[in-house]
Formats: C-alpha cells, structure tokens, sequence
C-alpha cells in the first residue's frame, strides 16, 4: 500500500502488535523496581506515549533530551548533539530506561547513554522500536528492540523527513531511496 509515494514498511496491526511485546518484556524487568524513562526526541514521542499506556510497571519519572544527527538529510552524520535538562536528583540511583525510535549507526546509543550514565543510574537499558544493524558503525547493545528492519530511510509513527510524515500511523519508506 502507497501513501504520498511511500512503501509501507511495518502495518499500523503489525507496529501495534510489537509495542505491546516490547510493554510486556520491559514489565518484565522493572516489576519490581519501577523505572525512570527517558524518551529520546523528537522521533521517539509517538512510540514513547503508546509504551507508556502498555507498562505495568510503575514508571517513577518521564524525562525527554534531544539527540540529532540528520539535520534535514536521509544520513546520520555520525556527529549527534544530545541536548536536556536532565537532573542528577531525578536519575542518581533510579532504573532508569532510554527509548529512542531507531537505531542504525549507534552513535545516538552511545552518546545519550554517555551522557545519562553520568548521572550515576542505578541501572540503564536501552530500548528502540526499530533496528537497522546493516547500518550499525560503532558496536553497541540495545536491550530491547521492536523490529529488525533493512537499511532504508523511514518515516511515521513520530519519525519524520524535514519535519514531515511524523503523524503517518505505521512505518513507511520511500521506494526510489
């Protein structure tokens, strides 16, 4: 199915499906503890909100920073900025639990747990709804990951191109990239 010149990827079913999984193997690991999230902006919104209803788990606190490596392109530059004001008080000693909307290089990974490890959590996972390892150029470990997908620039369910698509309910690509 076409939307706009886009290629579904992931069905709106089929994204909702794997939320849910995602909910139920992090209600798994903070039962007990509760957990601190923090959702990686602007892509991880949707996905963050739609988590967040599925948890059981007490989620102690709702934080956001910024991490941006596109610009206005279709290529991580490999050079990420994360921005936030996060404070130590609302992470030192907590579990805490980063969610981001897709990984390809690592170099977000890697510079949004740098910078929330230096809060000094009791614990820190990473969860991503979306995996490209074919794009993968630093070596990280993702805790929890909704869909393995190939390397194709995505759009919707709160990731966007130039600030467009973001709204779209399922996961869609451009077919001539």
């Amino acid at each position: 199915m076409r939307r706009d010149g886009l290629a579904v990827l992931i069905p709106e079913d089929e994204l909702r499906a794997g939320v849910v999984t995602l909910a139920r193997e992090i209600d798994r690991d903070y039962a007990t503890t509760g957990v601190v999230v923090v959702s990686v902006l602007k892509g991880a919104a949707i996905f963050t909100a739609d988590l967040l209803r599925l948890l059981r788990a007490e989620v102690h606190r709702l934080e956001f920073v910024r991490a941006n490596s596109y610009g206005g392109g279709t290529v991580s530059s490999g050079d990420v900025r994360v921005t936030g004001t996060l404070e130590t008080r609302h992470i030192e000693g907590r579990h805490v639990l980063i969610v981001d909307d897709i990984a390809d290089t690592g170099y977000t990974c890697v510079a949004v747990t740098e910078y929330i490890n230096g809060l000094r959590p009791a614990s820190l996972r990473y969860c991503t709804l979306l995996d490209k390892p074919d794009r993968r150029e630093v070596e990280v470990q993702y805790d929890y990951v909704g869909f393995t997908i190939p390397n194709r620039f995505v759009v919707g369910y709160g990731m966007d191109f130039d600030e467009r698509y973001r709204g779209l309910p399922a996961i869609y690509y451009f077919p001539e990239a």
